[in-house]
C-alpha cells in the first residue's frame, strides 16, 4: 500500500558537477545543490577534524569506510523509498542488501509511524536564483507538514553535532513554501546507525516551529557566505 497522496506537481531538475560543485538546472539557470554551499562553508575547524581522522587512520581507510557508508546509505534509502511508494524490492543475497535491509525495517517500524502521508519523495526544490537540492521525503509527520531526510551514520550522534543536517532541511522547507505556497516548519531526521555494538539504534531529531526562524537565519547566511567566497 502507498503511503504517496500527490498534492503537488514536483518534476525533476537535471544535474551537473562542474569543478566539483553540484548544480541543479532550473528555470532561472544554474544554482548550487545544497550540500555544495555546506560544504563550500565547513569551518575550518570541521576541515582540521575531517583532515585528522583521514590521517589517523590512514587514506585507504578511510576510503573504504566511506565507501561502505555510501553503498549502505544508497541501498537505505531505496528500500525506504520502495516502501513509501508500496514497491516491492529484489531481494539479493549480498552482504550490503541484507543488512540495510534490516536497517530500513527498524526505521520503518520506528519513525514511520508518524508519518501521516507523504507528499513526495526524491522531490527537486529550487530556491529561485540561489539554491536547489532533493529531499528525501516530504508530506505530513505527526499531522504537520514537514521535511523528513533518512541518515545512516556509522556511529550514534549528538544532536549538537548535525546541525548541517538541519540547515539542510530548513533548505528545502524554504525552497518547498516558495514554490508550492506551504507553510513547512519542521525538519524531522530519521537517522539509523549500520555499525558496530550500536547497529540498529534508530535516532530521530526534529527541529519545530520554536526553532525553525533560528536556522533560517542560519542557512541564510551560509547563502550569502557562499555567494562571497564565489565571486
Amino acid at each position: 500500500m502507498s503511503l504517496l497522496v500527490e498534492l503537488y506537481p514536483y518534476t525533476s531538475l537535471k544535474r551537473t558537477t562542474k569543478q566539483s560543485k553540484r548544480l541543479y538546472s532550473t528555470p532561472s539557470g544554474d544554482v548550487p545543490s545544497v550540500t555544495t554551499i555546506l560544504d563550500a562553508t565547513k569551518s575550518a575547524e570541521s576541515r582540521r577534524a575531517l583532515s585528522a581522522w583521514r590521517k589517523r587512520i590512514g587514506i585507504q581507510e578511510a576510503q573504504r569506510i566511506t565507501s561502505e557508508a555510501a553503498n549502505i546509505g544508497t541501498v537505505v534509502h531505496s528500500m525506504l523509498e520502495y516502501y513509501i511508494k508500496g514497491k516491492e524490492t529484489t531481494p539479493k543475497s549480498n552482504i550490503i542488501y541484507k543488512r540495510a535491509e534490516k536497517l530500513a525495517d527498524i526505521v520503518i517500524e520506528q519513525g514511520f509511524k508518524n508519518l501521516n502521508e507523504v507528499w513526495g519523495t526524491e522531490v527537486s526544490l529550487f530556491y529561485p536564483d540561489l539554491y536547489a537540492g532533493t529531499t528525501d521525503c516530504v508530506g505530513m509527520w505527526k499531522n504537520k507538514p514537514a521535511i523528513i531526510d533518512f541518515k545512516t551514520t556509522k556511529k550514534p550522534k549528538k544532536r549538537e553535532w548535525i546541525d548541517d543536517y538541519f540547515l539542510q532541511g530548513v533548505a528545502y522547507a524554504l525552497a518547498h513554501n516558495s514554490l508550492y505556497d506551504t507553510h513547512i516548519e519542521n525538519i524531522v531526521i530519521m537517522m539509523i546507525t549500520w555499525d558496530g555494538e550500536k547497529a540498529g539504534l534508530y535516532q530521530e531529531y526534529v527541529v519545530d516551529e520554536t526553532e525553525f526562524e533560528n536556522y533560517a537565519e542560519k542557512w541564510g547566511e551560509k547563502v550569502s557566505e557562499y555567494y562571497d567566497l564565489d565571486k
